[in-house]
């Protein structure tokens, strides 16, 4: 059977749902900046409650909110809230944790090696090699920058 293009667009427009792009867009800025929220308030109680500075009070609450995903994940209540949210879930830091241990969670049944441990590393391995090998050559860099200049 060969369709044409067109014919093709119609048949996928057909069977696509419909979507708000403004209802995608807001559910997107909104759910984003309440984790951004959420995030500076656990920095706000860090420092409060924990006396800690503000850099210690931001690490933490980057470990927080990266365990809070990975729990959520592992619950299949973080899909809901993407489900919801769309892009607004990717973009903090919480996409990235989620991102890591939704293929682990998928590959659970292959095993704790194969499936767990390998699977984990399906998004983070890249995203660490890219972000070592940028950071050697940024650092190289500055290094040379310096040298050179005085």
């Amino acid at each position: 059977m060969n369709f044409s293009q067109e014919r093709y667009a119609r048949m996928v427009k057909r069977a696509s749902p419909d979507s708000s792009l403004l209802k995608n867009c807001m559910a997107a800025f909104f759910t984003g900046g309440l984790i951004c929220a959420v995030g500076q308030g656990m920095t706000e109680l860090y420092q409060s409650f924990f006396n800690l500075s503000l850099q210690d009070a931001r690490c933490a609450t980057s470990i927080t909110l990266v365990a809070l995903s990975a729990i959520l994940t592992g619950l299949s209540l973080y899909d809901n809230i993407a489900r919801f949210a769309g892009a607004g879930t990717l973009v903090p830091i919480t996409g990235f944790a989620n991102a890591v241990v939704a293929p682990a969670i998928e590959f659970k049944s292959e095993g704790l090696v194969m499936g767990l441990g390998a699977k984990l590393f399906v998004i983070a391995g890249p995203v660490i090699v890219y972000g070592t090998a940028a950071s050697v050559l940024y650092g190289l860099i500055l290094y040379m920058v310096r040298a050179f200049s005085g």
